[in-house]
């Protein structure tokens, strides 16, 4: 094979279940594969090293990165057709990694773990769902972070339910926290209660869960809302007071629940923001109704299903 094309999903970040970590492993982290936005990419071997297209820099680093350590420093070009948007909440960087490194190996006829690609450009450092969400899609739990430092094992991963709808609020205005900035906001976070944590995995084991499982949107809804309320409170300090890092997405989010969506929230550290349906049809009705003020306030919608499949890897 001459060349590889890669289309890698985004993914929404919903929550953490264990903020406390006294147990041993921290964080644990709630994630759904979802069909737009993509990231896409094509490989191919050349005389020398070049990226093109969105996210150029960051894709020719992780082709250096990857062809030494996989193909004995062979250059390669990367060309970018489409990404997911950088520091949204959306797994962006990930997805980007692992789309390069995926197409490496394919064309130097190597093998390694979407963990392992992952780990080599230090992804996974709290959260696996973005490495899941490239390997097999769906809504998935990881274990949290543990002593042994490497990224957390998957635990939970379910098909989401086809008919089901997320509308993403995007702020193009804006990013999330990322980089040194996150590793410090992490660290200057207050201390967050063992009877919390307890909360957030019950809520998630005994509500959440069982509610994809059964297709029941009014579980699944509720507790998604409550766990974001819950970990949204906590990153506030972070986020200049709010559970949200863009206050105009918030507001459309909350009209979104007041017309009738549930499981709402913030994907990481946003500017995304997300609200779920349980119809195509109950997602366009608000998304007609409210896609002229969000507009208004600078803000894009987009309605998204869950992908219960991963990355998708082929000849170009």
């Amino acid at each position: 094979m001459r060349a590889i094309t890669v289309s890698a999903p985004a993914r929404l970040h919903l929550g953490f279940v264990d903020l406390n970590g006294s147990l041993g492993r921290k964080y644990g982290s709630i994630g759904l594969a979802v069909d737009q936005p993509a990231t896409v990419l094509t490989i191919r071997r050349c005389s020398d090293f070049n990226a093109s297209g969105p996210e150029a820099e960051r894709a020719g680093k992780a082709l250096r990165r990857f062809s030494e350590i996989y193909a004995g420093g062979a250059p390669f070009d990367v060309k970018v057709a489409s990404a997911i948007p950088a520091h949204a909440g959306l797994g962006s960087g990930t997805q980007l990694a692992l789309a390069i490194g995926a197409a490496i190996l394919e064309l130097s006829g190597s093998t390694a773990s979407a963990q392992s690609l992952g780990e080599i450009v230090d992804r996974g450092a709290r959260s696996a769902i973005g490495i899941t969400a490239f390997e097999h899609g769906g809504f998935i739990v990881d274990g949290g972070r543990g002593p042994s430092g490497r990224a957390p094992p998957p635990i939970v991963r379910l098909d989401f339910p086809s008919q089901w709808r997320a509308i993403l609020v995007l702020d193009p205005r804006d990013v999330g926290v990322h980089g040194e900035k996150e590793t410090a906001a992490f660290k200057a976070l207050p201390e967050f209660s063992d009877a919390l944590s307890g909360h957030l995995c019950r809520l998630t084991l005994m509500r959440l869960l069982p509610g994809i499982a059964e297709k029941d949107i009014a579980a699944f809804g509720s507790a998604l809302s409550e766990i974001q309320a819950i970990v949204g409170t906590h990153f506030s300090a972070a986020q200049g007071g709010e559970p949200w890092s863009s206050p105009a997405v918030g507001r459309i989010v909350r009209r979104l629940g007041q017309a009738g969506a549930t499981g709402l929230g913030q994907s990481s550290w946003g500017p995304t923001g997300f609200a779920f349906t349980d119809s195509e049809a109950a997602a366009q009705r608000l998304y007609s109704s409210l896609v002229e003020e969000a507009k208004a306030n600078g803000l894009d919608l987009k309605i998204v299903q869950g992908r219960n499949s991963g990355a998708v890897i082929g000849p170009a």
